[in-house]
């Protein structure tokens, strides 16, 4: 088995160089050198702040242990990180609507730093205010960058082509290469130097301060209303309506919610389902494959949305169908070899999920309320997690992985339907062309 690890590793690797390697005219998309600059800096930007994630995540858990809390315990500290994230994630979006994404961004790096510093201490309250802190800095993780990236990046007037190849790039690197990276990096600080379980918090720190230090000498600020007239209980209102009021951007946020609960949910299931009797496995090894197996999505949703067609609305249905289908393996076979392929599969469908879920984003949510809607769509996933996470030794394994999978398939229902209603305004400007040049239809033939 361990060979295998070693062999589906060194396949993904050879794929991601080779499509990288390999991409055309076709797949390329030429841009000014000004974009360029403004894409490097931002790329630049989130890498860091993914450093800074991704070495925190494989630690938090064992970091916990070695303070002698068992697993009640340190599943109320990641239920209050996913439940803060819910109830303060929201206020914070309509905060960083209102009073400027830069500053949310610069909240981020902050408020990531100091749920960092609790790290160092053994007390189980002191721990879960760090919990808290961590759970709004998520949310402006996932709501103020993308919010800022994509008003600055139309007030300087690039064009909106553009956009996805800045979404494509962020994926491969933050979600991809830092990962395996700040993989790697952490285990050097723990294992090879002893600096002992904290040591990789210290390090996300340092990252975050270098990247909160760039954004607070070339970033400029934006903003999405504002109104000074308006408080955050108007703010919520007029992003509930907007929600309510336009059924793409409703279909988008379950869209979003059912493919980021199954993916939350995958990463509590994968380890008992590679190891259902505690046996050994490389999970270090095995989580920088999963990353490179969402590097080769990335690399594929790149050259997808470099190109008209096929629209991002279509293929993402065949991207759900698949990941649903992957995550039914663990249902039908005990074969370990076959679930790893399996889970490589689901992953590489997140790496082209990310950006093509960026560049919906882009085009249905409307800008004044970008980061409070955003924050909205998290809302269903965290009550979904925290009830995973509460009931986790509740269900057998296999029923987790269904419910995961079903969640795909309706997620792919969902986007079936937001790609016909996203073609309605076409055909309805076709069918009024029409009625005014009868000649037009002849055209058409």
């Amino acid at each position: 088995m361990e060979l295998f690890y070693f062999v589906v590793f060194g396949a993904l690797g050879a794929l991601v160089a080779a499509l990288e390697l390999s991409k055309n005219s076709k797949d390329r998309i030429n841009t000014s050198s000004a974009f360029n600059s403004f894409k490097n800096n931002y790329l630049v930007v989130y890498s860091l702040m993914m450093a800074g994630d991704w070495l925190q995540g494989p630690y938090v858990y064992y970091l916990y242990s070695t303070y002698g809390f068992g697993k009640g315990e340190i599943g109320q500290l990641f239920i209050a990180g996913f439940g803060s994230s819910m109830l303060f994630g929201t206020i914070v979006g309509s905060l960083a609507d209102k009073q400027g994404r830069r500053r949310a961004c610069v909240t981020y790096c902050i408020t990531y730093i100091l749920s960092c510093v609790t790290k160092h201490s053994p007390q189980y309250k002191i721990l879960m205010v760090g919990r808290v802190l961590g759970g709004i800095a998520t949310s402006l993780l996932f709501s103020a960058f993308e919010s800022w990236l994509v008003a600055e990046h139309n007030k300087r007037g690039f064009e909106q082509q553009w956009l996805s190849l800045t979404f494509s790039k962020a994926i491969f690197l933050g979600n991809g290469l830092v990962a395996i990276l700040a993989g790697l990096f952490g285990n050097v600080l723990v294992d090879s130097l002893s600096l002992g379980p904290v040591a990789p918090f210290d390090a996300a720190a340092i990252f975050l301060a270098i990247g909160m230090a760039i954004i607070l000498s070339s970033w400029t600020e934006n903003f999405g209303d504002p109104s000074e007239n308006k408080d955050l209980l108007t703010q919520f209102r007029g992003a509930a309506v907007a929600i309510a009021s336009d059924e793409k951007i409703a279909l988008l946020g379950a869209i979003q919610s059912l493919f980021e609960g199954s993916m939350y949910t995958f990463v509590f299931l994968w380890t008992p389902a590679l190891s259902p009797n505690d046996e050994e496995i490389p999970h270090g090894f095995i989580f920088a494959t999963f990353m490179l197996a969402s590097m080769l999505g990335s690399s594929l949703a790149s050259r997808l949305m470099a190109r008209s067609s096929p629209r991002v609305e279509s293929y993402m249905q065949i991207v759900f169908v698949i990941s649903s289908a992957s995550l039914t393996l663990p249902i039908i076979t005990n074969v370990r070899c076959l679930q790893l392929l399996g889970f490589c599969t689901f992953e590489a469908c997140v790496g082209i999920f990310w950006p093509s879920i960026m560049k919906m984003r882009s085009q249905y949510i409307p800008e004044e309320a970008r980061s409070t809607i955003m924050n909205f769509f998290r809302i269903p996933l965290n009550i979904f997690v925290c009830i995973v996470l509460y009931n986790v030794d509740a269900f057998p394994i296999t029923v987790m992985f269904g419910m995961c999978s079903i969640f795909l398939l309706v997620a792919s229902i969902l986007q079936r339907r937001l790609m016909a209603i996203s073609d309605k305004p076409k055909m309805e400007n076709w069918t009024a062309m029409k009625e005014r040049d009868p000649e037009a239809e002849a055209l058409n033939d």
